[in-house]
């Protein structure tokens, strides 16, 4: 008979399955429920808004695909972007997030449903986060062990539901490519787990097909055109060949290849550039070891070594050597510096100033880790750790799936996204293996000694509170029963694991007794709670607060708006001709063509660095010699973000030594970084600035009238915690058009040239009364001319 800590529920079978299957369905939706919820705090606390930067572009294609349809979209010339050059936007994006807002839009058209196409886009993130958390309980699901699988998916859609590392890039407003991009990640992941299981074509090819729609999607497509080939290479390498894998990566690769080069921004690079060549080797390399293996069925043993041993030589000898002629002939791209700076940190810094000056693509300080995860980071090794015990293949998946993903997201800030979804599965394997031990009510078994008399040290295993079973004699039957007896006195709720009492009893690991399960239950259950409200807290004030609208505290702890972003857009588009060109640093190019509708010459697309370059250098150098550069672009206004006022560390100041760097790698000879530190190597903006500083189009726009505010005499500058001289910079070429309430946004109007042909200097001094002496001639020169 089987003794139980608590009395379990007396369900038929039958009903018991319904019942799991019914309240899992209840709880997966509600888990859908608080994915969505928890990312509404930016629509509730400020407004149903586009955030950051990159969203404002795809917000204004997809007005474009929804307003002119898909064909003009596709074709798309945008004369605005990167003046004068232009951009042809349809050729240079991923397509996939702008088309699946235009078909929820048109689905709800049909159904009479009257929406804006903004509300779709706002909204499309936290939708989507939903059917994350389902994609990810179909993952861990599969990952989960025999008997505890489904509560596996279930946390694991759970914790991707609410993790701050996931919601960071998901929240309402944030509507960038990372809004559908996890959830396809994670169905592709599935469907691969699926068809290696089954060894199906079918599924092969749904899970081509869901890599087609991440590679409409997103650049990071690039992961799981890695990860597969590796997860396959491993296999082949643990002796683990079978035809299940042939089939399923052979359908995969096939049309997922095909697939993805029907996106016009990729085009022929899966057969062109060295980041696909895994994929393709990996697919040339299953496809000799199942040759192989249909040779060696074929061919006697001692002849199969010597032909295998051939073959494998004049392979590699070939496949090396096709390798090299295509890279050294220019057939194949060789690695591109981003791929460089994940594996040396300091390779973008040297020779990509411009990708290292982004903020996401700095190396992640260790308590981001905590921030984005709390117990989820230590849990992780937990179910890693779980996943070596059993080693089926999709394991050796979620392992291989870890490495690459911690070491990418210490690498990259950015990448602490991909990591998350893993985390979140080795957690949910951890914690329901926790939960399945301690919540099952079946006692272990007791061991009793059978024969102390004679003393001997024979045991026999009974179950706990009964009777023992079959003896080999009467004594053993009532030393059993005795020792049986003995256990059944004790308290149900005994606070250790017990052995049998009986003379010469052995200690048998278990959990006895209701305390002992109730206490870590318990214990794990507090952690969760702290974990929800640790996310919640994370997501409301760290996540959830669009860079166009910013907040802050008045002295009595209400809540003040800073809208100078919108006021200074709106400015530019109420108060500018429709076709005036607006200079600004490259992070606020879409921002401005979203908001004001106004011609950019540099934009969040990056793909022009000289172009960026010369903007840096019209920012790092004199007036005198940026005046011309500006005509020769014909720009109209300037932008700049100043936060000394108000203390907003954002600011253009902040990112000027990143202008300075890049204009420097294009134009050495006429900006050098190191004149604008000073003799001690510090950065300095008061009065101890050295004189490139000082003479800087960016110091100037940004400390011009600084001083006023403070009456005229020395400013302070909250941000850099610097006192700024009294006499503030002048402006000989440029003059203030606009300046926001909190002096945030500055914009200026660049002069035109004078009508008498004078140098700007001249004509101001003239104008402000200042005429300029006539040189004395010396009374000899002068009788002699006489």
């Amino acid at each position: 008979m089987v003794s139980y800590a608590y009395p379990p529920p007396l369900l038929h079978p039958t009903a018991s399955q319904n019942t799991s299957a019914f309240l899992r369905t209840i709880i997966l939706f509600f888990i859908a429920g608080a994915a969505v919820a928890s990312r509404e705090f930016a629509v509730v606390r400020f407004e149903s808004i586009i955030h950051e930067f990159d969203p404002w572009f795809n917000f204004r294609a997809t007005k474009v695909l929804a307003k002119d349809g898909f064909y003009e979209f596709w074709n798309w010339f945008d004369p605005t972007a990167w003046y004068p050059l232009g951009r042809v936007v349809g050729g240079t994006l991923y397509p996939g997030l702008m088309v699946t807002s235009g078909l929820i839009w048109k689905v709800l058209q049909t159904l009479n449903i009257p929406i804006d196409i903004r509300e779709v886009c706002v909204q499309l993130a936290p939708a989507f986060s939903g059917l994350t958390a389902f994609a990810t309980y179909l993952f861990a699901k599969e990952v989960g062990k025999e008997g505890s699988s489904e509560s596996t998916g279930l946390w694991a859609a759970l914790f991707i539901g609410i993790a701050p590392g996931y919601i960071s890039r998901s929240v309402a407003g944030s509507y960038d490519n990372e809004a559908i991009a996890i959830f396809i990640l994670m169905m592709t992941f599935y469907l691969w787990i699926k068809a290696l299981k089954l060894g199906s074509a079918m599924w092969g090819g749904v899970t081509a097909l869901f890599y087609f729609y991440m590679v409409a999607a997103w650049g990071g497509y690039a992961f799981i055109t890695n990860m597969l080939p590796l997860h396959v290479f491993v296999l082949l390498l643990m002796g683990r060949y079978s035809s299940r894998i042939y089939v399923a990566y052979s359908s995969f690769y096939a049309i997922g290849t095909l697939a993805s080069m029907q996106v016009p921004f990729v085009g022929f690079l899966p057969l062109l550039t060295s980041e696909h060549m895994s994929s393709l080797g990996v697919f040339g390399l299953l496809q000799i070891v199942a040759f192989v293996q249909l040779v060696k069925s074929h061919v006697p043993p001692k002849q199969f070594k010597s032909l295998f041993r051939g073959f494998i030589a004049f392979g590699v000898t070939l496949a090396v050597a096709g390798l090299l002629f295509m890279t050294k002939s220019g057939k194949i791209a060789p690695w591109t510096g981003r791929f460089y700076s994940l594996w040396d940190t300091g390779y973008a810094r040297i020779h990509l100033p411009l990708v290292s000056s982004v903020s996401e693509h700095q190396p992640t300080a260790w308590p981001s880790f905590f921030f984005d995860l709390q117990m989820l980071i230590y849990l992780f090794p937990a179910g890693v750790y779980m996943c070596f015990r059993e080693l089926r293949d999709e394991h050796v998946f979620v392992i291989i799936y870890s490495v690459l993903a911690s070491y990418f997201a210490g690498v990259m800030v950015r990448l602490m996204l991909t990591l998350t979804p893993v985390v979140c599965v080795s957690a949910a394997v951890a914690v329901s293996s926790i939960f399945e031990t301690y919540l099952d009510p079946v006692e272990p078994t007791r061991v009793t000694p059978i024969d102390t008399s004679a003393g001997s040290t024979d045991l026999l295993e009974v179950p706990a509170g009964s009777a023992a079973g079959a003896s080999p004699s009467k004594k053993a039957k009532k030393a059993a029963a005795a020792a049986a007896a003995a256990a059944s006195s004790e308290p149900s709720s005994s606070t250790a694991a017990v052995a049998s009492r009986a003379p010469g009893g052995k200690f048998v690991p278990g959990i006895y007794g209701l305390d002992s399960r109730m206490i870590p239950t318990i214990t794990f259950f507090f952690l969760l709670v702290t974990f929800v409200l640790h996310c919640t807290w994370v997501t409301s004030t760290a996540y959830s607060s669009p860079s166009v609208v910013l907040a802050s505290r008045n002295a009595d702890g209400s809540q003040a708006i800073i809208d100078d972003f919108r006021e200074a857009y709106y400015w530019l588009r109420q108060n500018t001709k429709e076709d005036a060109k607006v200079m600004s640093w490259w992070d606020y190019g879409y921002q401005i063509a979203g908001f004001a509708d106004r011609t950019t010459l540099v934009d969040n697309n990056t793909w022009n660095n000289t172009h960026i370059a010369m903007v840096g250098k019209t920012m790092s150098v004199r007036e005198e010699v940026a005046y011309p550069i500006l005509r020769k672009h014909d720009v109209d206004y300037v932008l700049v973000i100043f936060g000394g006022l108000l203390g907003f560390s954002g600011d253009d100041l902040n990112k000027f030594l990143w202008m300075v760097r890049i204009s420097e790698g294009i134009w050495p000879e006429e900006v050098n970084e190191q004149k604008f530190f000073t003799s001690r190597g510090e950065y300095k903006v008061d009065g101890d600035a050295t004189e490139t500083m000082k003479n800087s189009m960016m110091y100037k726009m940004s400390y011009y009238r600084f001083s006023e505010l403070y009456g005229g005499g020395p400013a302070q500058d909250r941000v850099r915690q610097q006192q700024i001289p009294a006499a503030g910079p002048v402006l000989d070429t440029l003059e203030e058009a606009f300046t926001s309430e909190n002096w945030i946004v500055r914009i200026y109007a660049v002069k035109k040239e004078d009508n008498l042909s004078r140098d700007h200097r001249a004509a101001n001094a003239f104008a402000g009364g200042k005429r300029k002496k006539r040189a004395k001639v010396p009374k000899k020169a002068a009788r002699r001319s006489a």
